[in-house]
């Protein structure tokens, strides 16, 4: 998958507050960005990633920050076990020049009181020009092999790019000089995405190294959406608050780029239930989950539906519902 790189070790170095790790800290996949080096006036946005691994609700009491550059918010509060969601952190390099680094405060109040301290940092730089300011190869469907293009430009002629290197295996990126008339160097940088990546909707990272030591590394985004053969909605199915001894449903609709057959449905019981109408090959069919609980308590089931399609033809979703007598 492409993934992002934990840079604990350098930022732990500028880093002017330690605290004792929570339990929280766990819930996240990283606690540190460092942006690099990049041309002032860049917007720069990183999702940290949190994924609800205990046995109980989770939920986002607040999300502050050190320094008005920075705005920071939760793109989902409550979380039950297994969900997930992100602290979407953005830094605005315009308003300051050199090195900045900001802390992200993260609030829980449940299941316990706790708070997550999270760092970005940047270099904003003005002898440093992106054109564009990111590589977006844009809506692809799955096995395209795109390609983008940045020229990046130092004031002065005196900066070289000696490496070029991607965060992720999906994206093959490539490096040569540009002529400039005024007497700057230049370089334009090329992202190409392999084929076998999967689908989803992608952020990652060509990292430059150079020879000017003010900014040794100088960060290139890209970002790609790569269609999934098939998609969910909704993807948790939420049947509320259900009598033991009663019945309910919803409706479920799983879509395709092309035509499928659904072949197996698995992770039902006795007391949940999911059907499907047809047997035939369509782009869009439409499930019938139904609950007949017999005992209270919470219930927290994932689907998994099998189709005929060879290549990522499977797909999830969960049910869920608190059983009350």
């Amino acid at each position: 998958m492409l993934r992002h790189s934990l840079l604990i070790s350098a930022l732990l170095a500028f880093a002017t507050h330690v605290h004792a790790q929570t339990r929280a800290d766990a819930l996240f996949d990283e606690l540190t960005r460092d942006f690099g080096s990049v041309p002032r006036g860049q917007v720069l946005t990183h999702p940290f990633r949190i994924v609800n691994t205990t046995n109980q609700p989770v939920r986002i009491s607040g999300v502050s920050v050190s320094c008005r550059c920075v705005n920071a918010r939760a793109l989902k509060e409550y979380l039950q076990p297994g969900e997930e969601t992100a602290i979407v952190a953005q830094m605005d390099t315009g308003v300051f020049i050199n090195t900045r680094t900001v802390t992200i405060f993260v609030r829980f109040d449940q299941p316990r009181f706790q708070e997550v301290r999270l760092w970005v940092q940047a270099n904003s730089r003005e002898d440093v020009q992106f054109n564009p300011g990111n590589i977006a190869l844009g809506n692809v469907k799955r096995g395209a092999t795109p390609e983008g293009k940045m020229t990046i430009s130092f004031v002065g002629g005196q900066t070289q790019i000696t490496e070029v290197k991607s965060e992720s295996n999906y994206v093959q990126p490539t490096m040569k000089a540009v002529k400039r008339a005024n007497g700057d160097t230049a370089f334009e940088i090329i992202a190409k995405l392999r084929g076998d990546t999967p689908a989803g909707k992608w952020y990652t990272d060509v990292w430059l190294t150079t020879s000017n030591p003010s900014m040794p590394k100088l960060r290139v985004p890209v970002t790609v959406e790569v269609e999934a053969p098939l998609t969910v909605n909704p993807g948790t199915v939420a049947l509320g608050q259900v009598k033991a001894g009663t019945e309910t449903d919803r409706k479920v609709m799983i879509r395709g780029l092309k035509p499928f057959r659904i072949t197996n449905i698995n992770g039902t019981d006795d007391e949940l239930q999911v059907r499907t109408t047809t047997s035939e090959s369509k782009s869009v069919h439409v499930l019938t989950v139904t609950l007949s609980p017999r005992e209270p308590g919470s219930l927290s089931k994932n689907i998994r539906i099998e189709t005929d399609i060879a290549d990522g033809g499977d797909i999830e979703f969960r049910a869920q519902a608190e059983v009350i007598p």
